[in-house]
């Protein structure tokens, strides 16, 4: 068996987006890249994540430049898109109510949304506010590429 490979439009990348939850999160400090799975929802240009405070927390805020994968196995081949964008935090204040809403709106849609982003090695204390931190990917571009079977 022979694979093909052909790049996507970015409507395709975008429906791509529409209809995965899973991906992989890229962030760099002083030159060192960061990579962790997250969980997300896709809606007009923004990618909503969930997370509990950590190290691609803090790279994210001081270097707001990220970088999302997402990939799927369509039969023998496969399907890879990247979204470079940036990071954007909706703090639980009034400003970003709204936005923050709209994440915790889209995100739990799926039973399983938080998993990802608050499970620890070890507990973590009970803090008198939440440590929750829902944040958006902002899309700057999209690029994306489909491997198929040649029968």
């Amino acid at each position: 068996m022979s694979l093909a490979l052909r790049e996507f439009t970015p409507a395709e990348c975008y429906a791509v987006l529409e209809e995965e939850r899973f991906g992989h999160l890229a962030c760099c400090k002083d030159g060192q890249p960061y990579v962790v799975p997250i969980y997300f929802s896709y809606q007009n240009g923004v990618a909503y994540c969930f997370s509990m405070p950590g190290r691609k927390l803090e790279w994210m805020r001081e270097n707001d430049k990220i970088c999302l994968q997402v990939d799927r196995r369509v039969g023998k081949g496969w399907t890879s898109v990247m979204v470079e964008g940036r990071f954007e935090e909706f703090p639980d204040t009034a400003p970003c109510r709204s936005e923050r809403l709209h994440a915790w709106e889209m995100l739990q849609k799926h039973p399983d949304w938080w998993e990802v982003g608050s499970l620890k090695p070890h507990e973590v204390p009970a803090l008198a506010e939440s440590p929750h931190i829902f944040f958006g990917i902002l899309v700057r571009t999209v690029s994306g590429r489909a491997a198929f079977a040649l029968d």
